[in-house]
């Protein structure tokens, strides 16, 4: 039976008990907020990475911390296992933030586009972009609207217009992102390298799969996922990919330093 080790047995309880004070305390301000967004603040650098959002979000993101991690934690030591941890969660949303800079710049910039040469076709290079799915129901028909009249010729809109284009920027800005998961994955990529042969099962594919085949493809899966932005999807795939990247520069910087990753 593993043993859970303390440092990992100490970040769980960590978790759990900011998780438990999410029911009676408003903690919405220790998630990360983009850096432009009113609500950030520097200190959610860190304290988002021990927030979830969700029952299912916490179970796994622990029930991995404690499998991979307590095995991470014997290879290398405590102090070194936090090092890559809270590297690697620093890494996550590092990537995250810069994917949404590129994200809401190119926003900005067709903003920008449709003030200069306001039009139908530059209203939509914005809103071509966005899953209109999941706005609510009365800003989509306003939008609906704005493009018809625009269609139509009425130029009279074109502030109403661009304002309903900052009004979306600025609603994105401030969806925060919570979760270890970055960390998570970086654990996952660490534990794919060092113990490639271990065989790792899903519960919704109970059939074992090596870990230096299982890794690679969810990997995959998550760049897939990350690039597509489907409107059904509201996981933060690029900070995932981000801790796993952390994690893989790490453990090769580690074979030239002598820090062992």
């Amino acid at each position: 039976m593993l043993r859970i080790t303390d440092v990992a047995k100490n970040l769980l309880i960590i978790n759990v008990l900011v998780f438990l004070a999410g029911f009676v305390l408003n903690t919405s301000m220790l998630a990360l907020y983009y850096p432009e967004s009113e609500n950030f603040q520097p200190f959610q650098l860190v304290t988002h990475f021990f927030m979830h959002g969700s029952v299912m979000h916490i179970f796994f993101n622990m029930f991995a911390l404690v499998m991979f991690g307590s095995a991470l934690e014997t290879l290398w030591g405590a102090q070194r296992f936090l090092f890559y941890y809270f590297v690697c969660a620093a890494g996550a949303a590092a990537l995250h933030l810069f994917v949404n800079y590129l994200d809401f710049s190119q926003m900005q910039a067709a903003i920008d586009a449709f003030r200069a040469a306001p039009s139908y076709d530059t209203f939509w290079d914005f809103f071509k972009k966005v899953p209109l799915d999941r706005l609510n129901a009365g800003y989509r028909s306003n939008v609906m609207k704005l493009s018809s009249a625009i269609q139509d010729g009425d130029m009279g809109i074109v502030s109403q217009a661009a304002g309903a284009m900052e009004q979306y920027r600025t609603f994105q800005m401030n969806i925060p992102v919570v979760g270890a998961s970055g960390a998570i994955f970086g654990l996952l990529l660490a534990f794919g390298m060092k113990f490639p042969n271990a065989e790792l099962m899903l519960l919704f594919f109970p059939v074992p799969v090596k870990a230096k085949y299982f890794i690679p493809i969810l990997m995959l899966l998550e760049l897939y996922l990350g690039v597509n932005n489907f409107s059904w999807d509201n996981i933060a795939h690029f900070a995932h990919l981000g801790g796993a990247l952390t994690g893989l520069l790490l453990i090769l910087a580690g074979r030239f330093t002598g820090t062992r990753f």
